[in-house]
């Protein structure tokens, strides 16, 4: 059985996180994640994060690098992270999100993010911190 891959993105723009607040499917509402969303057939995983990227938040976006590693989600699922810089437009929660926040490295841990969301999130925050030297 082939899984189905979820590709989300770290957002990143002056130093701080793009952070996603879900209002949908009611057991993940109220927490945290990366956006993003499912692959399509015949899509890159690059390509599919892009298209997420504006279907959910209006943004144009382009994706950086992978970050290492993958993390299973339900069954048949499995989501993997890019950081990804924003080229244009303001994000807005359009899609399964109702609020959005940008976050610097030491406000990371001031949501309640998706546990498998928790890896790539502690990986891009390091990153942030990295380049900003905060």
């Amino acid at each position: 059985m082939t899984e189905t891959l979820v590709v989300g993105g770290a957002l990143c723009r002056d130093g701080r996180l793009l952070a996603a607040r879900r209002s949908a499917p009611p057991e993940l509402a109220g927490r945290w994640e990366l956006p993003g969303g499912k692959r399509e057939p015949g899509e890159t995983p690059e390509q599919a994060l892009v298209r997420e990227l504006r279907e959910e938040l209006g943004v144009e976006a382009e994706p950086v690098e992978r970050i290492p590693g993958e993390w299973p989600l339900k069954p048949g699922y499995v989501l993997q992270v890019w950081t990804a810089r924003l080229l244009s437009g303001e994000p807005r929660p359009l899609e399964d999100h109702d609020e959005l926040r940008w976050l610097g490295p030491d406000e990371s841990d001031t949501v309640d993010w998706l546990d498998q969301d928790r890896p790539a999130v502690a990986e891009a925050v390091r990153r942030l911190r990295a380049e900003g030297g905060g």
